[in-house]
């Protein structure tokens, strides 16, 4: 008897990785309208942040982030997901980002780290 699950109706990719001696788990969505990256070292959503690519007429292109929920004086956590933004923006995506880190350490090389994992297995 052979069983016929349907497929998640929505792009997906899962992955798991050490940074920095710390194993990561990532999983990025693609939906219609946004990218769902979620990269965890601690088993929770920890801080979401969303991004967006403002376009204006005679300028160029400016990329907003804001947090959502969690630690709002980590500059490294904005910088992440400005990062991401303008990879997704550069591929040629208009859509927005919601990104949830929950990492043990917001130092530069984990995010990197996270960055070029996310980068590397991207949906856009």
């Amino acid at each position: 008897m052979s069983s016929s699950l349907p497929r998640f109706p929505v792009a997906n990719k899962n992955l798991s990785l050490e940074i920095k001696g710390n194993k990561t788990d990532i999983v990025i969505c693609g939906y219609d309208d946004h990218f769902l990256v979620i990269a965890t070292q601690i088993g929770t959503m920890g801080t979401i942040l969303q991004a967006r690519k403002d376009e204006g007429v005679l300028t160029q292109p400016t990329f907003d982030v804001s947090v959502i929920f969690g630690k709002r004086d980590e500059p490294m956590l904005v910088a992440c997901a400005r990062q991401l933004i303008e990879h997704i923006s550069i591929s040629g995506s208009s859509r927005s980002l919601i990104l949830s880190l929950g990492l043990k350490d917001h130092s530069a090389e984990t995010l990197k780290g996270v960055v070029a994992a996310v980068v590397e297995n991207r949906l856009w």
